[in-house]
């Protein structure tokens, strides 16, 4: 599930709550009188602790955003250094394959110089 459709069923929850806690207050009013000084002092609190309550939220979230920023962040470092890695490893192929084929053309020029000796030195012996 995703975090958008878990907030949203929260959200919908919270306020099928809410409602019901309202029709109970309601109901409860029409049935026995209560002091309105203490009606209004239990208002108040759970004014506060709804405000508590939705800060804290909003804390959660921002806490929450923070977090996939941080996870976000440390895949694209992951990525970047792997991508890295891979062209250091590429680099170090070609140096590799390019001091292969120069050695290999050093052992080619080597052989052609030694056959080249060898046949001036068969025709410097036919000549005697």
């Amino acid at each position: 599930m995703s975090f958008e459709n878990h907030n949203e069923r929260r959200d919908a929850a919270l306020a099928a709550k809410k409602a019901m806690l309202e029709k109970f207050k309601k109901k409860t009013e029409e049935q026995s009188p209560v002091d309105p000084k203490v009606l209004e002092e239990q208002r108040a609190a759970a004014k506060a602790k709804e405000e508590k309550r939705l800060e804290a939220e909003k804390r959660r979230r921002e806490r929450v955003e923070l977090e996939k920023l941080e996870r976000k962040i440390a895949a694209e470092a992951a990525a970047k250094a792997e991508r890295e890695r891979v062209a250091r490893e590429a680099a170090a192929a070609a140096k590799r394959r390019k001091a292969e084929a120069e050695a290999a053309e050093m052992r080619r020029y080597e052989e052609e110089a030694r056959r080249d000796l060898l046949a001036a030195a068969k025709r410097r012996a036919g000549k005697r």
